[in-house]
């Protein structure tokens, strides 16, 4: 048996685990022979993973949950296959995730990015349950209490459990956030409520999606939110802004007519 590296006691970060990067943060939660896995990333690291699973002496039949923090394909391609490999398991997420991967939207999953000429495979994922704001996964005698954190997309959930709160693509450590894009769901409002409710919650450790575990700091967390509320008014993210005062600067100007001596 490989010796389990748990970064909390019942958690397991299935990268730290392999002492190199996978994807997406994996997090492998557990208690007793039951066991759930938040997130699996890509379909190609899918046997590594479960074989690490496998050698940490985990029954595979007693995978509970394949849970989906939302419907990006770095975070969700995968699940077919584990779903293969691991058929008792309940493949759950938010209702808004699961109309997006039944219908195989890749637009909205990131697998279809033309300008960037990314062209990812998408396999059609159905959930067994959907799950929402207040449900608990239960996992032996480990209780996950699911939030729902829209921004970076509408279907976000992150999940708690104790002091840890695994985050997914809300704040990263570097104080980055998931990406903005009204193409894949994005609201700069709701984003900003989810990361103030994150600041404000009595969580001490994030476990977030991708990079690092870090403990929670309000200060990292003011400065995003402090970002995210500038861009409500400016054009950087486009259709997500609320507006955009410089429009207004400029009709006056438009009227009044522009003069060298006095343009700032």
């Amino acid at each position: 048996m490989t010796p389990r590296h748990e970064v909390f006691p019942h958690v397991i970060e299935l990268n730290y685990q392999a002492r190199r990067r996978l994807g997406c943060c994996v997090y492998l939660v557990f208690d007793g022979l039951d066991w759930a896995l938040i997130d699996i990333g890509f379909e190609d690291t899918v046997p590594e993973i479960i074989e690490l699973i496998r050698q940490m002496d985990f029954p595979l039949a007693n995978c509970k949950y394949l849970v989906a923090t939302h419907a990006d394909v770095d975070h969700v391609q995968g699940l077919a296959k584990a779903k293969e490999l691991l058929p008792v398991a309940k493949i759950v997420g938010h209702e808004s995730a699961g109309k997006v991967l039944e219908a195989q939207d890749r637009i909205t999953a990131y697998a279809e990015i033309p300008a960037q000429e990314v062209s990812i495979p998408m396999p059609k994922i159905v959930f067994d349950e959907t799950i929402a704001e207040g449900d608990v996964l239960k996992i032996g005698d480990v209780a996950l209490d699911v939030w729902h954190t829209p921004g970076h997309t509408d279907s976000q959930l992150a999940f708690r459990y104790g002091d840890l709160l695994l985050s997914g693509d809300n704040i990263y450590r570097d104080g980055g956030v998931g990406n903005i894009d009204a193409h894949h769901g994005s609201d700069i409002p709701d984003f900003i409520a989810s990361l103030t409710r994150i600041r404000d919650s009595d969580v001490k450790w994030l476990l977030p999606s991708h990079g690092p575990i870090f403990r929670k700091n309000k200060k990292l967390l003011d400065q995003a939110i402090n970002r995210l509320t500038g861009y409500l008014h400016l054009s950087d993210f486009g259709t997500c802004a609320i507006d955009w005062p410089l429009l207004e600067e400029w009709d006056r100007e438009l009227i009044h007519g522009f003069d060298a001596a006095k343009a700032k």
